[in-house]
């Protein structure tokens, strides 16, 4: 029975004998090592070596987490909260969209009824006067003159911008075409260097909206090559006539015309737009961070430099610096009154506290607050939407009345 328990003794090998000549030995029997248990090791040397390699390999492994957790992007809860309105206000788009149906359709369907009615009580005569309080502007709009006279926005800076700052510009570039468009004297409008993130932003959140808008000019090029084509524009038949505040510069040329980069840190001062000429104005919302950036920048092409006339007529309580709109109306409104003082005491916001030197009265009418109110996108596109309804409103008014 001992002899059975106790395993075979196998002979021991001489010191020449080779490995292969040896027999194999059998899986757990003694004196063998397991296939395992073969790499470990078997001294302390040995195992304080393996040891120190097992620190070597947890702290290089978590060095590499470390790394990677410094690596990974941080956001604070203000960015996270204002990353989640977003997302929300983008989910919310299909149902505004709606909504503003629902409202657009009603509204048209109040007016005509109220149309209707004026017609059976007052005939034409009452029709026409509603249609004037309802749109005190059309008769304005609908007289709109071309003149030879070319704005420019440059809208080179846009790698200055912040999103929200580039989110502010479209709201104003979309303003500048809407108040040209509509203004009774409208000049030639160019946007130039569009080819940047911001056109990036009319491309996508704005849905090209902008591929409808009539009368204006997109370019990839920049001020300087716009400002060289509007010489040829405004030479065309087509090009625009002398009149309103042009009405008596009938001896003016082509070859008489300037081009005038519009800048408040310009040491000269605009004092009337003249015909034939182009004018840039920097599209750019920076909060003051780059300063005299349009003046260096039209310097270092050349170009002639002025800044408008503020300070002869108003008397401000903050500083000169206006948005990219309210230059373009405030230029615009001059074509229409002639008048500096009136047009800025019209655009500037209320909030600059600007009072004419002569009078010292308030705006007459005053920009909401604020430079420009950073509108949604659906804003932007309705507020450069041709005014299809007011077309409708006076075709259904003119309409002879159907009932017996």
């Amino acid at each position: 029975m001992e002899d059975d328990e106790r395993p075979r003794k196998y002979p021991k090998l001489s010191n020449d004998e080779g490995q292969e000549d040896s027999e194999p030995t059998m899986t757990g029997a003694v004196g063998s090592v397991p296939h395992e248990h073969a790499a470990q090791p078997t001294t302390q040397n040995d195992v304080a070596t393996a040891a120190n390699g097992a620190d070597d390999k947890s702290k290089d492994g978590q060095q590499t987490v470390d790394e990677s957790k410094d690596d990974a992007p941080k956001i604070s809860k203000r960015q996270l909260k204002k990353l989640r309105r977003r997302e929300q206000w983008d989910a919310q788009k299909d149902q505004r969209r709606t909504q503003r149906k629902e409202k657009t359709v009603a509204r048209k369907q109040r007016r005509r009824e109220a149309l209707k009615e004026a017609r059976e009580e007052g005939g034409q005569e009452a029709v026409d006067q509603l249609l004037q309080t309802w749109m005190p502007n059309r008769q304005k709009f609908k007289q709109s003159t071309l003149l030879p006279i070319t704005l420019v926005v440059d809208c080179g800076y846009d790698d200055l911008m912040l999103e929200k700052e580039r989110i502010s510009l479209s709201s104003q570039l979309t303003r500048s075409y809407s108040d040209n468009r509509g203004a009774p004297y409208r000049t030639h409008m160019v946007f130039s260097s569009f080819n940047k993130l911001l056109k990036e932003r009319f491309d996508t959140t704005l849905a090209k909206s902008y591929n409808n808008w009539k009368g204006i000019r997109f370019m990839e090029d920049d001020f300087a090559h716009a400002a060289e084509q509007a010489k040829e524009w405004m030479k065309e038949p087509n090009g625009g006539q002398l009149a309103g505040m042009f009405a008596n510069k009938t001896d003016a040329a082509p070859e008489d015309g300037e081009i005038v980069y519009l800048s408040s840190d310009s040491p000269n001062t605009l004092t009337e737009l003249k015909p034939y000429s182009t004018y840039i104005v920097g599209g750019l919302v920076d909060k003051n961070r780059h300063k005299a950036i349009c003046y260096k920048t039209a310097v270092e092409k050349g170009i002639k430099t002025a800044k408008l006339p503020i300070g002869d007529y108003i008397q401000m309580a903050s500083r000169q610096v206006l948005a990219t709109n309210h230059v373009v109306e405030i230029m615009i409104r001059w074509l229409e009154l002639g008048d500096w003082g009136e047009a800025f005491m019209k655009v500037i916001p209320r909030r600059k506290g600007g009072t004419l030197k002569d009078s010292g009265r308030d705006s007459e009418d005053p920009s909401p607050e604020g430079d420009v109110a950073e509108a949604d996108s659906d804003e932007e596109v309705e507020a450069a939407e041709p005014e299809d309804e007011a077309d409708a409103l006076e075709a259904e008014a003119a309409a002879p009345s159907t009932n017996p």
